[in-house]
This record gives C-alpha cells, structure tokens and sequence, in this order.
C-alpha cells in the first residue's frame, strides 16, 4: 500500500469518505495531535486500529464528530451542566464522556458502558468529519507507546505502507491531547489532563474532580495506563535539585562515545547552552511546553543516544497535562504497565 500525505481538499476528502465507508483507515489532523480515524460504527474497522498501532485491547477510544452532529444519536441522558462545557470551550481540546447507548462498536469503549467524544477545531478536521458525517473513532497517530505526532510527516514516519492518506493540515498547534472529562456523574472529573485546565472548567461548571486511577483497575479513558510518549533513543529523568547527577550521567555517556542532550525548561537550557553542553529547550510557560513537548521528542530521537530530562520548575494550568506527558515518555509512573 502507498501511503500519500494531501491537502485535505475536496478531492481527498470525497476519496477519504471512500476510505471510512469501505472499513479503511484514514489519519487526519487536529489542533492536538494526529488522529488514526475509522468508522465508529464498524468492529472490523475500529478492530483494525488496534492492530495498526499495537494498542491493548482495553485503551479506550474517543469518538470524533462534527460540531452539528447530534450526539444524542449515540449517548444517553447527560447531566445539565454538560451544556454549559460545551458552549464554553466546543469545538475544542475537550474530550466529554458519556452514558452510551451502545449504538457504535463496542470495541471503541472497550466494552465499558460510556462513550468518549470530541469536536476538534481544527478546520481540516471539522471538514473531514462534516464530509463523512459519522463518528470516527481515532486515537493519536502513533505506534503504541511512541511519541505522539504533531506533523504529518510524524504520522507518515510510523505508518508508511500501513495506511492509504494522511490528510494534512500542516502542525498541530495545540501540542499535547484533550482533556478527557468524565461527565456521568453530579460534578465533572478530569480522567486525563490537557490544555483544557481544571481551573478553566470550575470557572464554568463551579465544581471539578480529579479521578486518581487505583491498582488493577481497568482503564476509563485513553491514556490513563500504560508507558507512553516515548522517544526511541535512551532516556533519563533528574529533578532539578539533582542537576549535579544529571551532568554525571551526561558526561558518562559522551565517554562511551554517544551524543547526550538535556531536555529542558529555557531557563535551565540558556544556562548550560552557555557551558556547552547540547540542549532542547522546551519553553518558558506551560503553553509554550505543551506546544514543543512531541516534536521536540521527536527530534531528539533522531539526534541523541541519550535524552536527559530535567524536571520543570513550571506547575499548575496546562502543566498538569505537559508532567502527564513527560513523566511517562520517561518511564516516570507508577501507573501499570
């Protein structure tokens, strides 16, 4: 199969309808990151995801629609404050989850009884999704446990010859995924964090839980388990009161003749650009993090043997979704694996 990388015109559009309709794959563009689309109402189709990145069975999916679809079609009755979310912050980096009705595949919630759906903003996705008028089911479009693409030359570099298009709509400017805001029960509670910020819904809604997943438990939402994010080079992970070690552990892998970078937040990079060691600087602000955290991942894996993280001193906002992200592309949870 050859995989082309087009303008999501209304040629490729017609043609990536042709795709969903038939069972095919398509990844698409949004204002996080790329998605691997098909028809949430087809099994074989939505089975075929799983296949193509290597994800476990029991990783949920999010249903992508268009802003005019009328979710009512596929979710049951949603608590009041549901509508107040979705006027303030649809179309959106928010994932809303639901009862479900059991009217797409089962495989798309992993037999859970809810539904997890998204209206994104990005144009070209909102013209994909108007164009096939279904929800797709898609999750990002990365080999399972790689680093999430922001590029569609990312999605390309992990599925060339696995998937006929990419629609692309150029970077994702958003950089890390959606929230994921479980809304099933009397208040709100975030299962995965993003650029949609606690803060953000309790000054909407008044109220937001934090869900803290529990040993054993089987997953709510995408994710929440299970080492993600990572480069293909080696890693390792120091707070920044354990700086000293850091640059022990770089020096010791520049004497075993490999090339280390420090990945990092701007204030700690201009410091040890200065003292010439090799850097990715990640920014100052949790926005700016969230916006360069996956392509420069994606970059050092092409440059380093080893990338060495020094923890940011950045809290709070969207920088609950960027220590998310970081912390598991470097091995750092406790969550099962």
């Amino acid at each position: 199969m050859k995989t082309h990388i087009v303008s999501p015109n209304q040629e490729w559009l017609e043609r990536a309808k042709e795709h969903i309709l038939q069972g095919g794959v398509v990844a698409f563009h949004t204002e996080t990151v790329y998605g691997l689309g098909a028809n949430a109402f087809n099994d074989e189709a939505v089975k075929s995801i799983f296949a193509l990145k290597g994800r476990p069975a029991d990783n949920p999916l999010i249903a992508h629609v268009h802003r005019d679809y009328d979710i009512s079609k596929i979710v049951d009755e949603v608590p009041a404050y549901t509508e107040k979310l979705r006027k303030a912050f649809l179309p959106g980096p928010l994932t809303m989850v639901y009862p479900s009705k059991g009217k797409v595949s089962r495989y798309v919630s992993c037999g859970l009884d809810t539904l997890a759906i998204r209206v994104p903003s990005s144009l070209a996705a909102q013209a994909f999704l108007r164009e096939v008028d279904l929800p797709i089911a898609a999750p990002s479009a990365n080999r399972s446990k790689h680093v999430s693409p922001v590029t569609a030359q990312h999605v390309y570099d992990d599925f060339e010859g696995k998937i006929p298009l990419i629609l692309d709509g150029g970077a994702c400017d958003g950089g890390i995924e959606s929230t994921v805001l479980d809304c099933t029960g009397e208040i709100p509670v975030i299962l995965r964090a993003g650029l949609v910020t606690r803060e953000m819904i309790k000054s909407v809604v008044g109220a937001c839980g934090v869900y803290e997943k529990k040993a054993g438990e089987r997953p709510k939402s995408p994710g929440m388990a299970y080492k993600h994010y990572a480069p293909k080079c080696k890693t390792a992970y120091f707070t920044a009161e354990e700086i000293g070690q850091a640059i022990v552990c770089y020096r010791e892998e520049e004497e075993k003749g490999g090339r280390p970078y420090f990945f990092l937040e701007s204030g700690f990079a201009k410091e040890l650009t200065k003292k010439g060691f090799r850097v990715f600087d990640l920014g100052e602000t949790g926005e700016q993090m969230a916006q360069r955290l996956y392509a420069a991942l994606r970059q050092a894996e092409t440059q380093a043997t080893l990338l060495i993280a020094i923890e940011p001193s950045v809290r709070g906002g969207v920088m609950d979704g960027v220590m998310n992200r970081l912390t598991r592309a470097f091995g750092r949870t406790n969550d099962e694996t």
